[in-house]
């Protein structure tokens, strides 16, 4: 399973282009008015939920997807070992 998800995690890393963001989209996200009127309707709650949700959704794009296979790969085959070592 180590060899597989490592392996899969590879290629994808390998095959992945890491997709450019629109200019504006990104100025416009991270500019001050955008958190203003994030922070106005919602809160700081909303201004934070909208940083995390914005990291966890980069984290199945691109080469970084390659990266979370890998990470995936690494606790899911850790925790079979240790479940097999205590059998």
């Amino acid at each position: 399973m180590l060899v597989l998800g490592l392996a899969s995690a590879l290629g994808i890393y390998l095959a992945a282009r890491d997709a450019v963001p629109s200019a504006a989209l990104a100025e416009m996200h991270g500019s001050k008015p955008y958190v203003h009127q994030l922070e106005r309707f919602g809160g700081k709650a909303a201004v934070l939920f909208d940083e995390l949700n914005r990291w966890f959704a980069g984290l199945w794009e691109g080469r970084q997807l390659g990266i979370t296979v890998a990470w995936i790969t690494l606790a899911v085959s850790s925790l079979m070992l240790l479940m097999a070592r205590h059998l």
